[in-house]
């Protein structure tokens, strides 16, 4: 085991998957000299060169037009789009293209690609560079969407996503990029669609994923202090999602909190609270509970900020109100 940053342990991913596989290759802006916004491809340029570490315009369409095509003519591109907020520019590449084409060609061509997107809050980044798109991913039918929440995750996840014959919207945390983890450079790529359970307990499921996960674990460690044995998971894959590891965790527990970062309104929290209420309301003893932002752009100003993100106090809060209802 070795201790990495999550963004090494993205980069190490990355190199070990193009030294396997040389249809493997990645493009982008500054992937070269500046290595990527948090150094998570540096190096790799000196060590693969200029046509497998490609530096783009800032032209994010662009970028991943380019690896619609390379991919359908049987290359894997990594597609790095830096910020989410940035990769909203590619949505009719990504959208109207990588996940139709599969189908619409009776999978006679297949899209094996990677956006890389970087969600979330980072200090002082404000209203364009902070959103958390999951949802809209999740939405449309062809993607597969995963949202790494540890440096071990980073690096199997990303992978497996790399392997995957479908494109792959790959979520990468802003403030997760320094987190420090054991990582074993050895690990064969993760399962898509599984997640990890974190705690095991009888008394409450909660489902979060990306930097939620360490807000939560914060959380039940409180709730564990005051007697509360929670059930928490990692969701991982966020497309597909492990839905038999929830609904058997809350057909114990009968009660269910989703958290996550982005904004509550048509957030993904309610297509999991819903599809536990369909498949699980003989055992539920209290309705579900979301936790998520408002519905409004994230300030610059650092206390306003910080009213839209989601602490471990309210965390443990929302599990004490349904322990008790």
């Amino acid at each position: 085991m070795t201790e990495l940053t999550y963004a090494e342990a993205s980069r190490l991913a990355l190199q070990q998957e193009m030294t396997r596989d040389p249809l493997v290759w990645a493009l982008g802006e500054d992937l070269g000299p500046e290595g990527g916004v948090a150094g998570q491809y540096r190096g790799l340029q000196q060590m693969f060169g200029r046509r497998r570490i490609v530096d783009t315009p800032i032209s994010e369409n662009t970028i991943m037009g380019a690896a619609v095509g390379a991919a359908v003519c049987g290359t894997r591109p990594v597609a790095e789009l830096r910020f989410a907020d940035f990769g909203l520019c590619a949505a009719d590449e990504l959208i109207n293209q990588a996940a139709k084409i599969r189908y619409m060609f009776n999978g006679q061509a297949r899209v094996p690609l990677v956006a890389r997107q970087a969600i979330g809050f980072r200090n002082g980044i404000a209203a364009q560079h902070s959103q958390s798109t999951e949802a809209f991913w999740v939405h449309v039918p062809g993607f597969v969407v995963v949202a790494p929440a540890t440096p071990a995750d980073n690096h199997a996840l990303l992978k497996a996503a790399i392997r995957c014959d479908d494109p792959v919207v790959y979520l990468e945390h802003k403030e997760l990029w320094a987190l420090l983890g054991e990582v074993d450079a050895e690990a064969p790529p993760a399962e898509i669609g599984r997640a990890e359970r974190i705690v095991a307990g009888p008394d409450v499921t909660i489902v979060t994923w990306s930097r939620m996960r360490h807000v939560c674990e914060g959380a039940v460690r409180d709730l564990v202090e005051g007697g509360v044995r929670p059930d928490l998971f990692d969701l991982r894959s966020l497309w597909p999602w492990d839905q038999e590891a929830v609904l058997t965790s809350v057909r114990k527990t009968g009660r269910l909190l989703v958290v996550h970062e982005a904004v509550l309104t048509a957030g993904l929290g309610a297509e999991i609270a819903q599809t536990v209420t369909e498949a699980c309301w003989g055992d539920l003893k209290a309705a579900p509970v979301r936790l998520g932002g408002p519905r409004a752009p994230t300030p610059f100003s650092k206390p306003l900020e910080d009213l839209h993100r989601i602490t471990e106090g309210q965390v443990a809060d929302a599990a004490r109100r349904l322990l008790a209802a």
